[in-house]
């Protein structure tokens, strides 16, 4: 199949924008707790009231409207004009949803800026977007504004909120009126920007992708409508904790808020199992890294305490019950007796890690991989695996809840087309996407033809409209013998084994395939004490121990599995340390910098190929 679209099930008010959710919600939800702050014996907006201490206090959709608005008022005070652009620099905390909610009810724009950005990365966007205001978090933040504040000319104000600076805003706007802040919510209509998120650039300076009030309109919309059974006012909850300088972490903040649901917010997965036990949210939306933990977690645990082979049987049932449910005749009785058993022994407690409640969880940002899809399903946690880009507004495909294909991407965003392109190439269409790159129409014109956007992504749609995204058009390898291999497909397969943290296979007009492979730290120790390894030891100083080399061998074989022979990973290097976004081989999404690996570990590259 070429194209397929689904209808809209959400009407965009032509006349609307985000500000109108947290006033209706206000009016009609008074009392509903629509968000959940982390607070404890500290001062309130304390570092320790968003770590893994304290409790959670509930905000009902009127306290939140109020506090929205108070904010919301300093900006005004403060001189912020309609259209002014506002950057907003901070973990993943219950201001930074307060705040974007200011910025739109005083008028302005949103940038957000992700709280790992360098000083120049700060630069760039504060520059670029024209931003006159900022707010931070940390002090380490506002060093980094300061820095290049003599770069920034059109940059007036800077707010820390550890600093008290939501209280400043607060005190600073006492004489505006409720009028005002009324009116000024009511300016933009549903094409005026929302946001101008700055994709977080595999290759070059980062691009500012405008995104409006009907982008996200049109996508959190149509996500809710589909997914309704698991957006319950008054009984369903999220707890977000990916980053909200990302446009998932935004879609995971404000599906929430139209329902409207619960959301609870946490600055990282640090604490992610004790937050999980202690907010038992129904939804969880993450990246594949986060379920793959889930899962390498418990079967080390169930391997330390001597019950690694009953998690591997259950495993195995969990995976074939799975499978045996897209099958006419679904489990056998054996099957069944057997899950069953396995429910009460392991599953169980698996789903108590996750926080109890939740039978659901929305996945992005890179594959999951059949097996662990299979294996969540079959365990009774169905993992929606979506896709999207930034310019796409997050997600503009995703599984439905009630017809779910694991190992595909699912159908389009109601309301939305996805074409396959003669090349391969995944074409978009729809109310959901981007207006254009801010202050660059070059590459709007590159990426946008005729309102359709250009992904750069390889993908097939099967009978029923469903998407498998395959590769990237720029990621391609040509071998020498001319072989088309796309890395995706084997990289996703050996990054799920426990001990590889990254992969990134090479080969561009080389006479096989190989691979560059770090190792998790996080599991080296465990895997180190269970093979009879010295306490302490190091990926660089394992990185030619035969054992360690037999298992990456074993996480390369399973890759391989995926693809031809030709496709087939033939050699690998282990590194002596991880891919980081600080040592900037990684974006802040976690995305592969290929260029830089190539250029830092090229003798490591060239070293695959010396006979």
């Amino acid at each position: 199949m070429r194209e397929f679209s689904l209808p809209a099930l959400y009407e965009v008010p032509a006349d609307g924008n985000l500000t109108d959710i947290i006033r209706r919600n206000a009016a009609q939800h008074p009392d509903v707790a629509v968000i959940a702050r982390k607070v404890s014996g500290a001062k309130w907006g304390s570092p320790r009231t968003e770590s893994g201490g304290g409790a959670w206090q509930d905000v009902s959709a009127t306290a939140f409207l109020a506090e929205v608005h108070a904010a919301a008022k300093g900006l005004i005070a403060s001189g912020i004009q309609p259209g002014d652009r506002v950057a907003l620099m901070s973990r993943t905390r219950y201001e930074w949803t307060l705040l974007d909610f200011a910025i739109w009810s005083a008028g302005a724009i949103t940038v957000p800026v992700y709280e790992t950005s360098s000083p120049e990365q700060v630069q760039w966007i504060l520059s670029d977007s024209g931003a006159t205001a900022a707010l931070v978090e940390l002090d380490n933040h506002t060093a980094a504004v300061e820095s290049v504040r003599d770069r920034l000319p059109a940059l007036k104000h800077l707010w820390q909120i550890e600093a008290g600076g939501v209280e400043e805003l607060g005190r600073l706007g006492k004489d505006v009126s409720d009028a005002t802040v009324d009116e000024r919510s009511s300016l933009a209509r549903a094409d005026d920007p929302a946001t101008i998120v700055y994709t977080s650039g595999t290759t070059g300076r980062p691009k500012g992708c405008v995104l409006t009030h009907r982008s996200f309109f049109a996508e959190c919309g149509n996500i809710v409508e589909r997914l309704r059974p698991l957006f319950r006012t008054g009984e369903c909850s999220v707890l977000l904790f990916l980053p909200l300088a990302h446009v998932f972490g935004r879609l995971v903040q404000i599906a929430p808020m139209m329902a409207p649901i619960k959301l609870g917010t946490v600055p990282d997965i640090k604490n992610l199992t004790d937050e999980l036990a202690s907010f038992r949210p129904t939804l969880i939306l993450g990246v594949p890294r986060v379920f793959e933990k889930v899962y390498n977690s418990a079967r080390a645990k169930a391997q330390a305490d001597g019950k690694g082979k009953i998690f591997d049987k259950a495993a195995d049932t969990a995976i074939a019950y799975s499978k045996a449910l897209d099958t006419p005749s679904g489990p056998s009785l054996g099957l069944k007796i057997k899950h069953r058993t396995f429910d009460k022994l392991v599953y169980s407690k698996l789903r108590a890690v996750l926080g109890g409640r939740g039978e659901y969880a929305i996945s992005g940002g890179a594959p999951l991989g059949e097996r662990l899809g299979h294996f969540f399903r079959g365990i009774g946690f169905t993992v929606l695996e979506g896709y999207g880009l930034t310019e796409s507004c997050a997600a503009t495909a995703f599984n439905p809840w009630d017809r779910t294909k694991i190992g595909t991407v699912g159908q389009p965003l109601p309301g939305s087309v996805i074409r396959i392109a003669d090349d391969g190439e995944v074409l978009l269409h729809g109310e959901h996407l981007f207006k254009g790159y801010w202050n660059n129409e070059a590459a709007t014109a590159e990426a946008l033809t005729d309102g359709w956007f250009h992904t750069g992504d390889i993908g097939t749609l099967d009978e029923d409209g469903y998407l498998r995204i395959t590769g990237r058009k720029k990621e391609i390898i040509v071998t020498a013998g001319g072989k088309n291999v796309a890395p995706a497909v084997i990289e996703d397969r050996i990054r799920a084994h426990a001990l590889v943290a990254e992969c990134m296979v090479v080969g561009d007009g080389r006479p096989f395939v190989g691979a560059l492979v770090t190792i998790d730290e996080e599991f080296l120790g465990r895997w180190a004490a269970e093979h009879g390894k010295p306490a302490g030891v190091t990926a660089a100083s394992l990185r030619e121990d035969p054992d360690l080399l037999a298992a990456i061998q074993d996480a390369v074989d399973d890759g391989n599995a995926a693809v031809s022979k030709a496709e087939s990973v033939r050699k690998f290097r282990i590194l002596s340390s991880q891919f980081t976004e600080e040592s900037g081989h990684l974006t802040p999404s976690l995305k592969l910098k290929r260029n830089v690996v190539a250029k830092d570990y090229a003798d490591e590259i060239e070293a695959i190929y010396q006979k």
